[in-house]
């Protein structure tokens, strides 16, 4: 494995530890201070921390600039993460944890292989074989178990 890939193997891996924290502690802070409250306030610190980022490793936030400019259904991915905050805000007190997450994963790997199968957004296209729809059906139904407490 290149070091480009091992690189992101471990922030992929990484970020679905680091999901399930941020599902417990959205959980928890929406119970505290509201629903909408708690996804505001998650956006005023991923702000502060990416425009952070952006200045210590480029210097400049001439990159903004550059996305502002390109093609509106590339932002999509903001307005996404919001909904996918809000989503793991209301789900932990619910559902729990456990399921919020199970439940997400599901729908990233479902969503990924409809991506991958047919090339959508720019992706190349990966065949949807026998081995990626047991996969998914496995980890559904672990979803589906999930949500009884």
């Amino acid at each position: 494995m290149s070091g480009g890939n091992a690189l992101a193997v471990v922030l992929a891996l990484s970020a679905g530890l680091a999901g399930s924290v941020q599902a417990a502690v959205m959980g928890k802070l929406g119970e505290r201070v509201g629903t909408f409250e708690a996804l505001g306030f998650s956006t005023i610190v991923s702000i502060v921390i990416g425009l952070t980022v952006l200045l210590v490793v480029r210097q400049s936030f001439d990159g903004i600039g550059a996305a502002a400019r390109q093609p509106v259904w590339l932002w999509t991915g903001g307005a996404l993460s919001a909904f996918i905050v809000l989503a793991i805000t209301v789900g932990p007190p619910r559902i729990g944890v456990t399921a919020t997450v199970a439940l997400v994963i599901t729908g990233n790997l479902l969503m990924a292989a409809v991506i991958d199968r047919f090339g959508w957004l720019g992706n190349e296209q990966i065949a949807l074989d026998w081995p990626r729809v047991l996969g998914i059906l496995l980890l559904a139904a672990g979803a589906a178990l999930t949500l009884h407490k």
